[in-house]
């Protein structure tokens, strides 16, 4: 039962860390950012995840609440909902997966502001382990942890141009067990967090053609701590910082492409390691340190406390870009690349998909290709099926009639 723990852990890690070389596991080099619920920053939904994760500046979509939820004021629709489904480490298991439903609704006559939700749940799921009893006996337990996340939204444009956006959300993880050999039990994690954004949009003009350019950010799950056992042990959630701009330019009648940048950083100081002291005690003192370091102490900690210095630092920030080719705003090609420092956990890879959008509901679908063959992200599949409120009630009233 002891090593159930240990099974979790590895389950986990595999979300969040490409399965490297063991040679450069064990270099100095290699030093990942470690959050808790690292599940917080699996991207949702296929059209993002096709074009790299990228969605701070993207046109708004149901899924906006995850990349940048201020996108909601400028939505062409009243409204709508979207359902998204990611099998996860399909390679190895078949009861891993992320679930997503998010949406939002226009709110108020000015069609200015707008409410949003959205709930995620991931399970890792079953878990297994046993052990002797230094006979024939063999005593066995079978847990299935899980994580899920539910949060509310507001957005409102400030001026044409420009909106904000806030969400608030709770965050459970429950990875408890108990150990029928010695009593202990670990409980489940519980936190709160929030994030703001905003979003900017202007309407070029080049040649005859208006062309649409937009910037956008979102620094999320600015929050509590979470503890499985207590308090003794804290970790960070993963508060992160997207930067995005995007410009899509007309190609003929019917016909656009867009292009896009995000950049990405975790607002969360790096974990202490034992290498970088010439002490059992010194790294004690400084793991004392991150361990009861307050979570707004810790961004602003972020930007220079890597052991390497600004080079280090650099080496934190991701890149996503993509391209996205739309036709009559029913059909929509996208590819993308991720790209994520080698020391940082190496998780990079292109991305391509496709949607099929009529009237009412849209269907879109991303395919996902590892630059490195051993890394779980490796040819993950998403779907995401949206339903929009305006084609509902469109056809609604052409039945009626």
């Amino acid at each position: 039962m002891r090593n159930i723990k240990k099974v979790i852990l590895l389950a986990l890690s595999a979300l969040s860390v490409s399965a490297m070389a063991e040679d450069d596991i064990k270099s100095d080099m290699f030093n990942p950012v470690n959050t808790g619920v690292t599940t917080l920053s699996i991207a949702p939904d296929a059209r993002a995840s096709s074009l790299g994760n990228l969605g701070a500046a993207t046109d708004p979509d149901m899924n906006s609440q995850y990349w940048n939820p201020s996108k909601y004021a400028f939505g062409y629709s009243t409204g709508g909902l979207s359902l998204s489904y990611t099998p996860w480490l399909r390679k190895i298991v078949n009861d891993i997966f992320l679930a997503n439903l998010s949406g939002y609704y226009k709110i108020g006559h000015s069609d200015n502001q707008a409410i949003s939700a959205s709930f995620r749940y991931f399970s890792l799921g079953e878990v297994a382990t046993g052990w002797s009893d230094g006979g024939d006996n063999i005593n066995a337990q079978v847990i299935h942890p899980y994580e899920f996340a539910f949060d509310l939204g507001y957005s409102r444009k400030l001026s044409s141009k420009f909106s904000m956006g806030v969400v608030l959300r709770y965050i459970l993880s429950d990875l408890s067990f108990q150990d029928t050999q010695t009593g202990e039990t670990n409980s489940a994690a519980h936190a709160f967090s929030v994030d703001l954004a905003g979003y900017y949009v202007t309407y070029p003009m080049i040649g005859r053609n208006e062309c649409q350019f937009s910037f956008g950010f979102n620094i999320s799950n600015v929050g509590t701590k979470v503890s499985y056992d207590g308090g003794t042990n804290n970790y960070f959630l993963p508060t992160n910082l997207r930067l995005g701009a995007n410009f899509m330019f007309p190609l003929a009648d019917y016909h656009s492409l867009s292009v896009g940048l995000d950049l990405n950083k975790l607002l969360v100081p790096t974990m202490p390691r034992v290498q970088s002291y010439d002490s059992t005690e010194a790294w004690q003192e400084a793991w004392d340190k991150w361990n009861t370091m307050s979570p707004i102490t810790g961004i602003f900690k972020s930007f220079s406390d890597a052991p390497g210095g600004f080079k280090e630092e650099l080496q934190e920030i991701g890149v996503s870009a993509g391209i996205e080719y739309v036709y009559n705003q029913q059909f929509f090609g996208r590819l993308g690349y991720n790209y994520e420092h080698p020391n940082k956990g190496g998780r990079s890879y292109f991305a391509f998909g496709a949607g099929f959008s009529l009237n009412v509901v849209q269907l879109d679908a991303s395919y996902m290709l590892a630059t490195a063959q051993s890394s779980p992200l490796d040819q993950t599949l998403r779907f995401t099926l949206t339903f929009d409120m305006d084609g509902l009630r469109d056809l609604i009233g052409k039945r009626r009639k």
